[in-house]
């Protein structure tokens, strides 16, 4: 006999255990702790760009899993650890994402990892923190970066100016690990290639005058003045007060320093000659795929650290992807299997690709627009540096450093 009490007694149950039953996401949230204020913020939203064009290109091609749409979260970490712990805690902790693309700056970087990502089990990926002090971190595996180290620029830097018969520098660099690891990778090996660092003076961002700076390497005697700092910040206003002071006829500085703002408010005349280093993109189909992806979006893909950047993103979904679910758990394990060879290529952009080929249990490598990525076993890639020179009012790029 039908019994109305009981069918809608199940009726409820059924319904309370669909509703109690979580509901599949539809988005795979990604953070971005990105430095869009601070001493870099000249060049960050060109970085936070190419992020966000990996996921446009990830979602135009069939998103993640079954359909989910990529996206990103911005918390802004202003280049400062102080800034960057409660950004990194936001992300982990309030907004949930899967993994992080960032910190841009070394310090950064280091403390959103240690205030939230590596205790909240999230992998990041940065594209810019060179500082020695990143591959040192007690990470569980779970920090990455797809740029050259400091430990290889500070020695490319070296041995060019070596090469060009500069045997004499002063150096002045920004009191944080970037500026202390790059400075002090310069220095040991311009000493050990026969050169003299005849001062090395740190420096803070935010002041006003720094003459006294200046004026302790203009004692020193030494007319080459290396800047190990942000042009937007401390670096630029040094270098601003040194030309301003005529005693110096070479200036030189590191990825910090680069990029369009250098010449683009300065008498470019009178930072003729200026040497700057930074590492170097690659070259071939993987750079060339990007630059139609970048150009048919209006970003350019030789922009200050936007082939890393994209790079970063698309690695880390390819890793999520690989890993099977948008769980944390997994991704750091995924990545270096995407990451490495050997493998079937994947280039930027060629989402659909590696998504039917991870489906099918094919392994890929995915070969970066920043150069070659193979992860080593703490996280770090190498590369190549290249040089550029100021020359007639813009920034000429001289290749590779040999």
């Amino acid at each position: 006999m039908f019994n109305l009490k009981k069918t809608l007694t199940l009726a409820v149950a059924a319904s309370t255990l669909i509703a109690a039953a979580p509901a599949m996401a539809q988005e795979v949230k990604l953070g971005f702790l990105a430095d869009v204020t601070g001493p870099i913020a000249g060049f960050a939203p060109g970085m936070v760009d190419a992020g966000n064009l990996a996921i446009t290109n990830i979602n135009e091609q069939g998103g993640m899993f079954d359909g989910q749409t990529l996206t990103s979260v911005i918390a802004d970490s202003a280049c400062d650890g102080g800034a960057a712990g409660p950004a990194a805690d936001r992300l982990v902790n309030s907004e949930q994402v899967v993994a992080i693309f960032g910190g841009y700056c070394s310090g950064a970087t280091i403390a959103g990892a240690n205030g939230s990502a590596i205790p909240g089990n999230v992998v990041m990926i940065s594209p810019a923190s060179t500082a020695p002090a990143v591959a040192e971190l007690a990470d569980n595996d779970l920090v990455f970066r797809d740029v050259v180290p400091d430990s290889i620029q500070g020695v490319k830097a070296a041995e060019l100016l070596l090469s060009k018969g500069i045997t004499e520098v002063g150096v002045t660099y920004v009191n944080n690990d970037y500026g202390s690891g790059l400075a002090g990778a310069f220095s040991d090996a311009f000493t050990a290639g026969g050169g003299t660092v005849a001062v090395s003076v740190s420096h803070e961002d935010g002041k006003a005058d720094y003459r006294p700076e200046i004026g302790q390497v203009e004692a020193s005697g030494a007319t080459t003045l290396v800047i190990y700092g942000y042009e937007n910040a401390g670096g630029g206003a040094i270098l601003n007060q040194a030309i301003e002071a005529g005693s110096f006829t070479q200036f030189v500085g590191g990825d910090g320093m680069a990029g369009d703002a250098l010449v683009a408010g300065r008498d470019a005349g009178a930072l003729e000659g200026m040497i700057l280093t930074q590492a170097a993109a690659a070259a071939g189909p993987s750079f060339d795929a990007l630059s139609a992806l970048t150009s048919a979006a209006g970003q350019d893909a030789n922009g200050t650290y936007v082939s890393n950047s994209y790079d970063a993103v698309f690695l880390l979904a390819l890793a999520i992807e690989k890993s099977g679910s948008a769980d944390r758990d997994g991704v750091s394990a995924a990545l270096r299997e995407v990451a490495n060879a050997p493998g079937e290529v994947i280039l930027p952009g060629e989402w659909a690709k590696a998504k039917e080929l991870i489906a099918a249990g094919t392994d890929i490598n995915y070969e970066g627009a920043s150069g070659t990525i193979e992860f080593d076993d703490v996280g770090d890639v190498a590369g190549a540096i290249n040089y550029f020179v100021i020359e007639g009012g813009a920034v000429v790029n001289k290749g590779l450093i040999k």
